[in-house]
């Protein structure tokens, strides 16, 4: 099974009004770079990453380049050593310095990444989430980078937490017939009128959710309204989440996050820039005991690892189309294993990869099962969409990572 080639879609979609709206974002344009690998046997696979419109052609156009290094290469002898590839061309020297680890250079290896794990699961005949949970703790190891986190996640340690969760991995197995829990983000849009938020989550209580993200971020005063809206709808119980998107200064968040934790929100999401750990480790201790999450804008394992040692994040949200893919999420989730941080990502992939990978963590990791994220606008678009019953995500079965689009 050799690559034979690499192939690349600018794929870009038009939502509705005010879908995907929030405090940066009044009308965005979600767009994939698609990677396309095919190998020899005519089998192909694809790899997403989530851009919002114009700039999605330059994270192709790096796809193209870094996709030199793969081209040739027998799937199987390049995906038992994953994490050596994956050092090569995050390092690549004419690449390298457009990043390092970040930006659109990373994004394409996360395309490519997750074209390689997805190409890979179908040649074997199996969703991504049966070939993870099925290879041994030396062979998953070996498809994750821990270069910079030797001195907190080496390659023993890395070994010790998937071996010590093995014993109970049967009972946590239960989740694949039971269902991921979800949550939805698509009832409370910054643009959203309160007549759609109402119409919005009475819709999505009636499927099962119990758990909602709301948009916050730019008037204070319209920003508690809304909150309180959607509480008054939900009622005490539900879980409901605030998301700033990164548009507050600290001194704003501050003021901000005080006034907002009177709704008893479940977490406050992206209240800051994401690259300033110390406004994050300042903000966590003047609003405990509500915690922070953060992870959609962190571009690699070592600013992850530097939040974590921080202490100061409550949840973590990588994303596996915004880190270096599948292997590096990976890595991410083992490193917040080992500081016993709980993992609820982001999908920028529309919940179509990360629900293969929120079973791994769980069943491999030990990880607790909270829920995932469910962004329903670009369903249409794939051949096999995520599905949800009663507010769970249905265990996928098709071979692959659920990312072929139509």
């Amino acid at each position: 099974m050799l690559i034979r080639s690499i192939g690349v879609r600018d794929a870009r979609y038009q939502l509705a009004p005010g879908e995907g709206s929030d405090a940066v974002h009044s009308a965005p344009q979600y767009s994939f770079a698609a990677a396309r690998i095919a190998l020899d046997s005519g089998l192909q696979g694809t790899g997403l990453v989530l851009t919002m419109g114009p700039g999605n052609d330059l994270v192709c156009s790096a796809i193209r380049m870094l996709g030199r290094h793969l081209v040739g290469a027998d799937l199987e002898e390049l995906m038992a050593g994953y994490g050596t590839k994956f050092r090569e061309m995050a390092d690549d020297p004419h690449l390298r310095w457009l990043g390092p680890h970040k930006g659109v250079v990373h994004l394409a290896l996360a395309s490519l990444t997750n074209a390689c794990f997805d190409v890979w699961a179908k040649s074997r005949q199996v969703p991504l989430w049966k070939l993870l949970l099925d290879l041994s703790p030396e062979s998953f190891v070996d498809l994750l980078d821990l270069s910079y986190l030797e001195t907190v996640l080496d390659r023993e340690t890395a070994l010790f937490l998937l071996r010590e969760q093995q014993a109970a991995r049967q009972e946590r197995s239960a989740v694949l017939e039971e269902g991921y829990p979800g949550y939805d983000t698509s009832v409370g849009w910054y643009q959203f009128t309160d007549a759609q938020i109402r119409e919005n989550v009475r819709r999505s209580l009636d499927q099962g959710f119990g758990a909602f993200k709301l948009k916050v971020g730019g008037s204070l005063k319209r920003d508690l309204e809304r909150a309180q809206l959607l509480r008054s709808i939900t009622g005490p119980d539900a879980m409901i989440m605030l998301d700033a998107n990164q548009q507050w200064s600290l001194p704003q968040a501050e003021s901000a996050c005080r006034e907002l934790a009177g709704m008893q929100p479940f977490w406050i999401e992206e209240p800051t820039h994401p690259d300033d750990v110390d406004a994050h480790r300042t903000l966590a201790a003047e609003i405990a005991p509500v915690p922070l999450a953060i992870g959609e804008h962190v571009p690699n394992r070592v600013v992850f690892r530097n939040y974590l040692e921080a202490k100061c994040i409550g949840f973590l949200q990588p994303d596996c189309t915004r880190l270096g893919g599948v292997s590096e999420f990976l890595t991410v989730s083992l490193l917040a294993r080992r500081y016993k941080t709980p993992v609820v990502p982001h999908v920028g992939d529309m919940g179509q990869i990360h629900q293969h990978l929120v079973l791994v963590n769980h069943i491999a990791m030990g990880h607790p099962k909270i829920f995932l994220e469910y962004i329903p606008h670009l369903s249409r678009h794939f051949v096999h969409p995520a599905r949800l019953a009663e507010g769970r995500y249905l265990t996928p079965q098709e071979p692959g990572s659920s990312s072929d689009l139509r």
